[in-house]
């Protein structure tokens, strides 16, 4: 009887190792290195899909770090690539740039001919895909290489979303908990300038972000960076800027969220982050009772990864959470503020009515007096 197919008794072992990978980032790596291992291709790559339905983050192997800066920005799915993405499933090519729905490779990326790519699921949600590029010895993918990617995709599927799950739970934790400790700042009575900086710094580590940085308005044209953390935060912190022509500025205005993947690309430069060399950024409106009070940003330093996708529900939520701890901050300041007025006035009060008693009875003495000089 033949044995079992080597590739195969891989295959179950991959998915005991996947299904206990926790790391999001580790088993993505994985899924494509085991990729390119199993079927015999020279490049892979696992394209993860965001929100909007294009390519939001990109890992390779087979191409060098060097290479990767050489050729740019990530694709956003469009040629190839974006046909996985359309039609999720697997599809075999004998030349990529035979194909009429080919738009050819960006400068510097290396020559690519034969192709398989499979949709990465689980439970009918579509994660991404898997791309495979450049097989071994000139060859096409076949049939086994194109059945042995389809399982390694739905294990892969299956791991990611484990993986999510356990995202999730981890992200949930960190917010509560941050909140949890800006809340006892201010219970504790910590002072505006503490508690923005408690809020940069958790933001910064609930994001995995270079940089979190807080903008308060000083006017009605001007903006202030008022709290920094992390990269370039001394930098930063206490610049003042024109409010017209920042997106901090817009934020503000239409209170709504800005997502750039470079910061230094966008037009709105009088933002002191962009003219810092910050790449991919998101900026959030810190809003509370329908007032934005400032923004919360986030980034990584230019050229850096983007940030991840769950990184940015997670920062808008804690960041609406974050403005009503602020507000309640400012408030108890207030209330303190208003009670060392009220306790002057007392005090004026009382001091005002003491002296004058303390006239009257001396004037009382004195006509007294003078009643009996007089007799």
């Amino acid at each position: 009887m033949a044995g079992i197919d080597p590739r195969y008794e891989r295959l179950l072992e991959t998915g005991l190792a996947l299904a206990a990978e926790l790391s999001l980032p580790a088993a993505l790596q994985r899924i494509v290195e085991l990729a390119a291992e199993l079927t015999g291709a020279r490049y892979g790559a696992l394209g993860v899909l965001g929100r909007d339905g294009t390519i939001s983050e990109f890992i390779t192997t087979g191409v060098t770090a060097e290479q990767r800066a050489a050729i740019g920005h990530i694709p956003v799915g469009r040629g190839i690539l974006g046909v996985l993405i359309d039609d999720a499933t697997p599809l075999r090519l004998h030349d990529i740039a035979e194909d009429p729905r080919s738009v050819g490779f960006p400068p510097n990326h290396p020559p690519m001919h034969s192709f398989l790519g499979a949709p990465v699921t689980a439970r009918g949600q579509v994660y991404g895909n898997l791309y495979l590029t450049e097989k071994q010895g000139g060859r096409d993918f076949d049939a086994e290489d194109e059945r042995a990617l389809t399982l390694l995709a739905a294990q892969a599927g299956v791991a990611i979303e484990n993986a999510h799950l356990y995202e999730e739970a981890r992200d949930r934790a960190q917010r509560l908990e941050a909140i949890r400790a800006i809340t006892t700042a201010i219970l504790a009575g910590t002072d505006t300038e503490g508690l923005l900086a408690l809020v940069v710094r958790h933001a910064r580590e609930l994001a995995g972000a270079d940089l979190a940085t807080l903008a308060l308005p000083v006017d009605d044209d001007r903006l202030a960076v008022e709290a920094a953390d992390g990269l370039l935060a001394e930098q930063l912190r206490g610049t003042v800027f024109a409010a017209e022509g920042s997106v901090t500025g817009e934020v503000l205005r239409t209170a709504k969220a800005v997502v750039l993947a470079d910061a230094g690309t966008d037009p709105r430069s009088a933002q002191p982050i962009v003219r810092a060399g910050i790449g991919p950024a998101v900026f959030i409106p810190l809003a509370v009772r329908g007032r934005t009070l400032g923004t919360l940003t986030v980034a990584n330093a230019k050229g850096g990864r983007l940030l991840r996708e769950a990184a940015i529900p997670l920062v808008e939520s804690f960041a609406e959470q974050a403005a009503v701890a602020i507000e309640y901050g400012r408030l108890q300041g207030e209330l303190q503020r208003l009670a060392v007025l009220e306790d002057r006035e007392r005090i004026a009060k009382e001091l005002h009515d003491g002296a004058i008693q303390a006239l009257f009875a001396v004037g009382m003495g004195l006509q007294g007096s003078a009643a009996l000089a007089a007799s």
